[in-house]
């Protein structure tokens, strides 16, 4: 693809990295910001800046936040002793859209991933251990998508806490095998969050 400006072909490189974004709709995009209102794209170049520079993760659940405790967290009407373990924002985003949830998250960043070189060293388990430990959690909710990678991150978690008296369930296979979380329609998810199962019973059952 020939420029004739080597901002321009700057501009495109960079948003091209973008995911699922290639050379020629990174082109379109760029160039539709410069049809636009100088101030327009200014205000998505601070907001893009804020967001890299300013933005926290949450101390407790590592959700992503604007303050050291997220507005979850923080929520005095929301069941700490309730923990839905999540892969990331995503799908905390997309459990709250089914307003059938009332406890808090743990957001693992990832799955246990071998081939993409990801390990239990790579995610927040230690701290969703810990919680465990403190004796801070009577029911962990697993809740990550219904892949390989996803059970073995769920047994992993499980043979780190299972001489503990926590109780640990699993969203019910409303979601389909090989489904990621983020993809399926809040009355599904919902469902699955209200009947979920006893995690044991989901080892026997696979």
């Amino acid at each position: 693809m020939d420029f004739s400006s080597k901002l321009l072909e700057n501009a495109v490189n960079e948003v091209s990295q973008l995911p699922g974004i290639g050379k020629r709709t990174a082109l379109r995009l760029v160039l539709h910001l410069l049809k636009q209102p100088e101030d327009q794209t200014v205000r998505l170049s601070e907001s893009l800046r804020q967001v890299r520079e300013e933005i926290n993760f949450c101390k407790n659940c590592h959700n992503i936040s604007d303050s050291a405790l997220c507005e979850i967290c923080a929520n005095p009407n929301r069941d700490a002793q309730l923990v839905c373990v999540v892969e990331d924002i995503r799908d905390v985003m997309a459990i709250e859209n089914t307003s059938q949830y009332k406890g808090h998250y743990h957001v693992l960043g990832g799955k246990i991933s071998p081939m993409d070189g990801i390990g239990p060293g790579d995610l927040n388990i230690p701290s969703l251990v810990e919680k465990v430990k403190n004796e801070s959690v009577k029911e962990l909710i697993f809740a990550l998508s219904s892949t390989m990678e996803g059970d073995t991150t769920n047994f992993y978690i499980f043979k780190q806490i299972e001489e503990s008296s926590v109780t640990t369930t699993t969203i019910a296979r409303g979601i389909s095998v090989g489904d990621e979380l983020e993809y399926a329609d809040e009355v599904t998810l919902g469902r699955s969050i209200v009947n979920r199962i006893p995690f044991e019973s989901s080892l026997k059952s696979s």
